[in-house]
């Protein structure tokens, strides 16, 4: 019998059949692949430090445990003091203070690179509005798995945290965008804040 040339439909019939099959592989790695890495997440608890660093050019000693007695922690990592977009961060959050301070959070950056300069950062850059914290070898940082390696350095991931009183970790927020910190972690602070009132009813 003689074989047939396919029609145009039969062509496509095919090619039907076949792409899940051939697709099979592909889509079997994707989903072998490992996850990304990705900061602690809402609702862990966030872990307990202290460093040392500076305000307004004066050297300063920050524990995050003594700090929560206050209200909720602004806890943003950033990768090295002086640079650019490290920089156009520190101005936001220097900006947004006064809104941060009406409801009632601490503000505190923390830097694995640079650290020699973190006294100079907190005066020039932070307008001495909020504390810079010195995080040598990004022990902190590894603590909040919010670090990366450039080169022979380990330095901090651009990440931001709010921390409830309670020390619960209710915002966690990594973008290479530094300006975008800001808007995030004030919003999470107002959410935290409006939901107070029905939780002491409970």
């Amino acid at each position: 019998m003689m074989n047939r040339a396919l029609t145009p439909l039969h062509r496509l019939v095919r090619i039907a059949l076949l792409t899940p099959l051939l697709a099979g592989p592909v889509m079997m790695a994707t989903l072998a692949a490992p996850a990304a890495h990705a900061a602690l997440a809402d609702g862990v608890t966030a872990p307990d430090f202290t460093l040392s660093g500076a305000l307004g050019g004066k050297p300063i000693t920050f524990s995050l445990k003594e700090e929560l007695k206050k209200g909720p922690v602004v806890l943003y990592f950033f990768p090295s003091a002086f640079t650019s977009g490290c920089t156009l961060e520190a101005h936001a959050f220097a900006e947004a203070m006064p809104t941060f301070q009406k409801l009632g959070a601490t503000v505190v950056g923390v830097t694995a690179g640079n650290i020699d300069r973190v006294s100079e950062f907190s005066k020039e850059e932070c307008r001495s509005a909020f504390p810079v914290l010195a995080d040598p070898g990004a022990k902190v940082a590894r603590l909040y798995d919010s670090q990366k390696t450039q080169g022979s350095f380990v330095l901090s991931s651009r990440t931001s945290f709010v921390v409830s009183p309670e020390g619960r970790i209710v915002l966690s927020y990594t973008s290479s965008d530094p300006e975008t910190h800001v808007q995030k972690t004030l919003e999470a602070v107002q959410v935290w804040r409006v939901a107070q009132p029905a939780r002491k009813k409970d």
